[in-house]
């Protein structure tokens, strides 16, 4: 049986103490050129790679991962441009750090957190997953008092990046209303686990649950409409906004502009709209939120409000990384802006 390597072995060979050659693996201290570059040659003759990661991080008390939440469904995860660039974000910046990044699928609906978040080594979390204050997987953390970042996601006594949702969506009302439209349909992103997809009475819509969602909801009766039908979709999926359009197309008086709360909601009304032989937006306008590239959508660009989602990936992360570290970081509110496209046009007569 061959025997592995130790630093020990690495140091007697190089002709150092222990604690030179340990310096010559972490990078960091007073250590010269010439004396790493003999360590890590005794290394290379040894067949000796680096200290164990597992028991450095032991030795440190932390594990140099983050934990990622994210909903359950990984597949909608990956289709979702918005969660993709934010996860990228994330990635990029935990990397820069040299930190790795724990996946964990959460359902917070089904009342319970996963093992993955009860059991597995995390210096911080980042959820991604849009959970409330009482979900199962904010508790875990804080019982574990592992130090938790939200992103879109106010908590209180914990840190959040998110965005002027309902700045952003006052500004698509005001921008439809300067066109002349009165009639508008809506399709939201989830109210809540009490609501089911489907129909939303504009009149009597009861609190969402969701916070940007709320806020979105908010920022469009801000700007002055009343959407004379809404839907509820169950996520931000491009066959919710299809499912949606048809139904509210078929809303009397049939809405003159249809707006999703998410770009990809937004470009399912748009093909829905095309399933009909409408034409946008001289038949009917359309409007998003997100900024996302959507180039599959031929010549149509469609008017939505930019994010920067990219920026709050690495705000988020950056965040976490100082928390794991047991320093303090701040929550961030960005900004939001409209981008008119080619989907919205003025009311028809």
């Amino acid at each position: 049986m061959t025997t592995r390597a130790t630093l020990t072995d690495v140091a007697r060979a190089a002709g150092v103490s222990i604690s030179t050659a340990s310096l010559a693996f972490s990078g960091a201290g007073p250590i010269s050129a010439a004396t790493k570059a003999k360590v890590l040659a005794a290394a290379a003759d040894l067949g000796y790679s680096g200290p164990n990661p597992v028991a450095r991080s032991l030795r440190r008390g932390r594990s140099g991962v983050i934990g990622v939440v994210v909903r359950k469904d990984l597949r909608q995860n990956f289709r979702d441009p918005v969660a993709i660039q934010t996860l990228d974000g994330v990635a990029t910046t935990l990397g820069e750090s040299d930190l790795g990044m724990l996946l964990v699928p959460t359902d917070d609906a089904s009342g319970q957190a996963p093992d993955l978040l009860r059991h597995a080594a995390m210096d911080a979390a980042i959820l991604l997953n849009g959970a409330a204050a009482g979900a199962p997987s904010v508790q875990v953390l804080r019982d574990r008092a592992v130090p938790a970042v939200h992103v879109d996601m106010a908590v209180r006594g914990s840190v959040s990046i998110r965005v002027t949702d309902a700045a952003g969506m006052r500004a698509v009302a005001e921008h439809l209303r300067g066109l002349g439209h009165t009639a508008v349909g809506v399709v939201t992103l989830p109210w809540g686990p009490r609501v089911e997809p489907g129909p939303l009475d504009p009149a009597r819509p009861g609190r969402s649950t969701a916070p940007y969602t709320a806020a979105r909801w908010a920022g469009l009766l801000e700007g002055g409409v009343l959407p004379v039908a809404a839907q509820v979709a169950r996520g931000s999926w491009v066959e919710e906004g299809i499912r949606a359009g048809h139904a509210l197309l078929d809303a009397t008086p049939r809405p003159t502009a249809l707006v999703g709360f998410s770009d990809l909601l937004a470009a399912g009304l748009l093909l829905a709209a095309r399933e009909r032989g409408l034409r946008v937006p001289q038949d009917v306008s359309i409007a998003g939120f997100d900024g996302v590239d959507l180039p599959w959508l031929g010549e149509d660009v469609l008017t939505t409000v930019t994010q920067p989602i990219q920026e709050k990936g690495r705000l988020a992360a950056a965040a976490a990384i100082a928390l794991a570290a047991g320093g303090r970081a701040r929550s961030a509110v960005l900004a939001v802006a409209l981008r008119p496209g080619t989907t919205t046009g003025p009311a028809p007569a």
